[in-house]
């Protein structure tokens, strides 16, 4: 297919490489920021323009990877008329495309994605078509791109986008923070690196509520309090303890 991509970020950069290595052309970028722009357009061997008005019309597919605030308004600006066209937002509407073609529908990539990655994840795709002949076209280029291809509307993809973020996006600022004591308190915290894996490989057989460890599951009250007064100094970092040693109390009280 001959593809324009609408935006220059990390998803649009992580996708074009993928639909060039699955065979696709990537035949023009177009974004606001022409240095972002003219960066991913010579990396896919594209042409490129900030002018959207100078779209170029022959292409197959155009595929939209604007933040999710842009996309809502994107309809005052972008018209690709009855060529297919799809979006990549997770908690953005379908419909957020139907001023913009007549035949639209979501490629939703749920994978935390970089633009600067050396090799790219795997990354499902989820999908959904204004029409049944649109969903067909967009599971087959969809399917060039990735062995895990499912069906999601609006409020599935909604829901999804929400685990996402619980489990993804805290987990990773858990981390972060983790991380920050750890180099206050003189620690490394690659130490950790394998106990985190081991927590992640898991899960590939076993379900997340079967693997809970640790001082709160034990019930074990002597440790909880020495931990917490150990992070006095660290507020948000204790206020976090607390709140999810009392979720893991309840839960596993049921």
């Amino acid at each position: 297919m001959d593809i324009v991509i609408i935006g220059s970020g990390n998803v649009a950069t992580v996708m074009g490489r993928k639909m060039n290595s699955a065979g696709h052309r990537v035949v023009q970028v177009a974004g606001r920021s022409a240095a972002g722009t003219h960066k991913l357009a010579s990396l896919l061997e594209a042409s490129f323009t900030t002018d959207f008005s100078q779209l170029k019309r022959e292409a197959d597919l155009y595929f939209i990877a604007i933040p999710d605030d842009a996309l809502m308004t994107a309809g005052k600006w972008l018209r690709t008329g009855n060529a297919l066209t799809v979006h990549t937002a997770g908690s953005v509407s379908i419909d957020a495309l139907k001023d913009i073609s007549s035949c639209y529908g979501v490629v939703y990539p749920l994978q935390s994605l970089r633009s600067d990655v050396t090799t790219i994840p795997e990354i499902p795709l989820l999908v959904d078509g204004h029409s049944p002949e649109t969903q067909q076209a967009i599971c087959s280029f969809a399917s060039s791109l990735s062995p895990t291809v499912v069906m999601a509307d609006d409020g599935y993809r909604k829901k999804i986008h929400l685990a996402a973020v619980i489990s993804g996006n805290f987990s990773n600022h858990l981390f972060a923070l983790t991380d920050a004591y750890c180099r206050q308190e003189s620690l490394d915290f690659s130490l950790l690196l394998p106990l985190l894996k081991e927590s992640i490989d898991r899960l590939e057989n076993h379900p997340p509520d079967s693997m809970q460890t640790g001082p709160a599951l034990r019930n074990d009250m002597g440790t909880i309090e020495n931990h917490l007064r150990m992070l006095d100094g660290y507020p948000v970092l204790k206020n976090l303890y607390s709140v999810l040693t009392d979720s893991i109390r309840a839960f596993y009280k049921k």
